[in-house]
């Protein structure tokens, strides 16, 4: 016959079970929950933004921010262009500058990738492996930074971008929102800012010296270019007439 400690122990070890289980079956409910909504709301804007162009991105704010902490006004130059008042000349130079294989691959250059991976073990100067569709889905869907968890969801928007947008789309959004200047957003405003004219009339050296500062527009300039600058701004023009035609 079980004695009353006996009797109590067994009473608490089954409540106790009974609590961790409910308190388990109750996180996964959570969990499940958030994966849903953050799935269902990132095809939302995926699918969004393959027909409405995105009014801001996330660096343009953050920018905005530093700005007014410097003193500064805010500044947000950008004036969007659809893909056909591009000039051919812009697209080559960000292909050319960026991504080669931008038409071929489907969101990810895993060549590129082992290149960095392997280049940034041996240099305190990183270098990134990131395709044209990686960087569209960084600056549309995600803040700035640098971390594995955020690498996770870049990889997954370019999933989605890839999956449900056109080449031609990517292109064209990401020319529109990536940063050029200080306060500068797209190559029309970029265009206007540093060569008086629109995105459509830009010739192959201008196009190629805008791409040219795409890693680093803070810092350098589209127009008073550095000799290292300019030998880039070389190479691009170089690998530019090695493209051939560009089918999007």
């Amino acid at each position: 016959m079980a004695t009353k400690a006996q009797t109590h122990k067994k009473s608490s070890s089954k409540t106790k079970g009974f609590f961790n289980n409910g308190v388990v079956r109750l996180v996964l409910r959570i969990v499940k929950l958030i994966v849903i909504v953050f799935v269902a709301a990132s095809l939302f804007g995926v699918l969004l933004f393959k027909f409405a162009n995105p009014p801001f991105t996330w660096l343009m704010i953050q920018r905005g921010f530093e700005r007014k902490a410097d003193g500064k006004d805010w500044k947000v130059d950008k004036k969007w262009v659809d893909f056909d008042d591009i000039a051919d000349n812009m697209k080559r130079a960000a292909v050319a500058a960026e991504d080669q294989t931008f038409l071929e691959n489907h969101g990810f250059d895993f060549k590129a990738i082992e290149r960095a991976i392997q280049k940034n073990a041996k240099s305190k100067k990183l270098i990134g492996g990131s395709t044209i569709s990686q960087q569209t889905a960084k600056n549309v869907f995600l803040y700035p930074g640098r971390s594995f968890v955020r690498k996770g969801f870049e990889a997954w928007f370019t999933i989605l971008i890839e999956t449900f947008w056109s080449k031609k789309r990517i292109m064209e959004v990401y020319l529109n929102v990536i940063e050029m200047g200080d306060g500068i957003y797209g190559i029309e405003a970029a265009s206007q800012a540093y060569f008086h004219k629109p995105a459509s009339q830009l010739t192959r050296r201008q196009a190629a010296a805008i791409a040219v500062i795409f890693p680093s527009p803070l810092r350098w300039s589209a127009t008073n270019p550095t000799r290292y600058l300019r030998h880039r701004q070389y190479l691009i023009m170089k690998n530019m007439r090695r493209l051939g035609p560009l089918e999007f």
